[in-house]
């Protein structure tokens, strides 16, 4: 089952939990408490409805979990464990050499191992469901809006604007008395059957007739002004989008009756407050009044009516006649009743959203002498249970089966996923770890021995501050810049690295000149003298060429190259051949030579971990030709490329590196557009930093017009 759909699913279950406490307290509070307040405090079983907000631990989540552990305790082992069960010895581990389960095997009991078609269908169900429910869910909705559209269509046919000027001071009277500054319409149709109004942005009231007596007009405009006040209509249509995305829960149907009758009842206290209890036999005649006509037309939910039935006029009339201000009691009660049903909202909670991580990506499969084996019989099979798991890519189960497992077969688990460089797999488990476990020193060490940094963060994210000050110590004296920017971020000081970075760069920056100076090279700004002569250019390459500093100056006499040993020792200076120059430079004098060139420079000091960076937007033509030249000081991977339509999960000519030990973190590459690749068009441009932070990301992207 799709697992956002769970979530969904689970906050249905809680708000159903609170529509069932509103309606049965409703009998308690119904004469008691402030009308108004019956109204909104709907809107908490709303948000209820809509958010997924909660709690890590909550009673949703509990039963969620107590159901997943039902399910993982009662699933069916696979065909081979059930067959093994069966025969004597049959808890023995399979053979060493045995293949995985893609090879087929002839045997009498193949039968037995044959899936069922309708166990299929019923698992292709389950795992589409939630494309049922949103179907569902539109339907509705377009039908509601439908039926909106025709009655608006149908009442503003209708309609005849009302020309009377005392009618319409009246209304600017009552308008300007309620505070409404905005123009309302007054008009006139003779098939509704009560005065409403309609419109979200344009309000209009409409009246059955304009022959109403002065008193009666009054109390009319001022509760139609009541509900635009108060935004009934955006409310109430907030509920149907509700009702619409719970179609399958009955008791939202009830929750958006009571709307519908608390919305009229607390209009008529606003009203009766702004007016006075002096006013409520007078404004009850009214009522009846309004129902003279009703049964000629029945107004549709995206308006607000006057009265909606005569059961409901009965219990209006009574509330009205019963009105009365209440009592500082019963506001500490409404309070208290308020605080108490939000704090149940939170305490329900919803499935946990941490549970519902949905694995897409497939993964390698792994040889058949890394699979782990439970470690005895006493172990119920988990080990069995979670290989089935792992293999089904089922996060959430393989998640409550792996602390299940003894510490040697959760050992030998680790290591494959970690092979396998599964790291979703890796996360949850070490997450399900006991805190004392010594897998955590031992797994630390073999990441930062491997330089994966990816598994290293998950392991110090269950590290205490203590432990992580180590780690760090470590880092700093094996001089490993981009796991010490991790620590640093884990531990709230990056503002400390940067400081450091500046610190070692300079330290670095004056030991090279020193180098330099050793063998005759000196520098005065960016300008290298050689023996006193201006260098026109300046070559120093590595032996590995994982870094090189070139420099050119125009008014320069001399060309020179940094001679350095196998270990990186200058040795000496030399002057550089001209064929040299010429093979360095190339075609750079060539003034036909990428003339158009368009170069987006890229200069950011720090990229968050999983940011992904706009870069802007660019029109690429069959034979363009694209060059990345993009670097970073520290970080552990980095990836650039071309979206389509901002869609920056697709991409187009990507570069996504991983740092090499001993070299620098770099996405160098070139490519031309056009066919078989993505087409050409408008494309965004983007890097990202899908492992960890970057820092001191440097470089430029070059677009080069196709020169034919």
């Amino acid at each position: 089952m799709n697992a956002v759909f769970k979530i969904f699913l689970s906050m249905s279950v809680s708000g159903g939990l609170l529509i069932l406490a509103l309606l049965l307290g409703k009998q308690f509070w119904k004469d008691k408490i402030s009308r108004q307040w019956q109204y909104y405090i709907w809107m908490v079983v709303v948000l209820r409805l809509l958010l997924p907000f909660g709690p890590e631990v909550s009673l949703m989540g509990k039963a969620y979990q107590t159901v997943d552990q039902a399910i993982t305790q009662a699933a069916p082992l696979p065909p081979q464990q059930q067959l093994l069960r069966n025969v004597p010895g049959g808890n023995l581990a399979p053979a060493i050499g045995t293949e995985h389960h893609n090879e087929t095997v002839s045997s009498p009991t193949d039968d037995v191992t044959t899936a069922h078609p309708l166990q299929d269908i019923g698992v292709l169900l389950i795992n589409h469901i939630w494309l049922v429910w949103l179907v569902a869910a539109l339907g509705l909705l377009i039908r509601k809006i439908t039926i909106y559209q025709g009655f608006m269509r149908y009442i503003r046919a209708g309609l005849t604007p009302v020309s009377d000027i005392e009618r319409l001071d009246g209304l600017s009277v009552v308008a300007e008395q309620s505070g409404i500054k905005k123009p309302i319409e007054l008009c006139v149709n003779p098939l509704v059957s009560s005065p409403l109004l309609i419109g979200f942005f344009r309000p209009c009231i409409v009246l059955p007739s304009a022959d109403i007596p002065e008193k009666d007009f009054r109390y009319i405009i001022l509760h139609e002004l009541t509900h635009y006040k108060r935004r009934d209509m955006f409310y109430k249509w907030l509920v149907q989008v509700t009702v619409c995305l719970h179609w399958f829960n009955p008791l939202v149907y009830l929750m958006s009756r009571e709307v519908t009758k608390a919305c009229e009842f607390s209009c008529d206290e606003a009203v009766l407050a702004k007016m006075g209890c002096d006013h409520a036999q007078d404004y009850g005649k009214t009522l009846l009044d309004a129902m003279a006509a009703v049964g000629r037309y029945r107004e549709n939910p995206g308006a607000v009516t006057l009265s909606e039935n005569k059961q409901l006029l009965k219990e209006r009339i009574n509330a009205i006649m019963d009105f009365k201000k209440k009592s500082t009691a019963i506001r500490l009660l409404t309070g208290a009743l308020t605080l108490c049903l939000m704090l149940g909202a939170v305490f329900v909670g919803v499935y946990p959203v941490a549970a519902a991580v949905d694995r897409t990506a497939g993964k390698p499969q792994a040889a058949a002498d890394k699979t782990p084996t439970q470690g005895n019989t006493g172990s119920r099979d988990y080990g069995a249970q979670a290989e089935r798991y792992y293999e089904a890519d089922s996060l959430p189960l393989f998640e409550i089966t792996f602390p299940r497992l003894d510490e040697n077969t959760q050992e030998k688990w680790l290591e494959r996923l970690y092979a396998d460089g599964d790291f979703a797999f890796f996360s949850v488990a070490v997450r399900r770890l006991d805190t004392n476990s010594s897998l955590f020193a031992d797994f630390a060490e073999k990441a930062y021995a491997d330089e994966e940094m990816a598994f290293f963060s998950t392991l110090t994210d269950r590290m205490d501050e203590a432990e992580l000050e180590l780690w760090l110590d470590r880092t700093l004296e094996d001089g490993n810049l981009a796991f010490q920017s991790m620590l640093f971020d884990k531990l709230n000081r990056g503002e400390e690295f940067d400081e450091l970075e500046e610190k070692q760069e300079k330290e670095w920056a004056e030991a090279q000149a020193a180098e330099y100076r050793a063998v005759g090279v000196t520098m005065e700004g960016r300008d290298y003298y050689c023996q006193g002569q201006l260098v026109n250019i300046f070559l120093d390459i590595r032996p590995n060429k994982s870094v090189y500093t070139l420099n050119m100056n125009p008014k320069g006499t001399v060309n020179i190259k940094i001679v350095r040993d196998a270990e990186n020792r200058i040795t000496g200076v030399s002057h550089m051949t001209e064929a040299e120059v010429i093979e360095l430079l190339g075609d750079m004098e060539d003034p036909d030579d990428k003339t158009d060139a368009e170069i987006i420079p890229v200069d950011f000091k720090t990229v968050a971990a999983g940011e992904t960076v706009f870069l802007g937007e660019y029109t690429l033509s069959d034979g363009d030709e694209i060059l990345y030249d993009i670097s970073a000081k520290t970080g552990n991977r980095m990836k650039v490329f071309f979206a389509k339509d901002g869609q920056n999960d697709v991409s187009c000519w990507s570069v996504d590196n991983l740092r090499q030990p001993g070299e620098p973190l770099e996405c160098i590459a070139d490519f031309t557009v056009g066919p078989p690749a993505t087409k050409p068009g408008t494309f965004q441009l983007y890097l990202q930093a899908p492992d960890g932070p970057l820092r001191n990301v440097r470089g430029s992207v070059s677009i080069i017009p196709d020169a034919s």
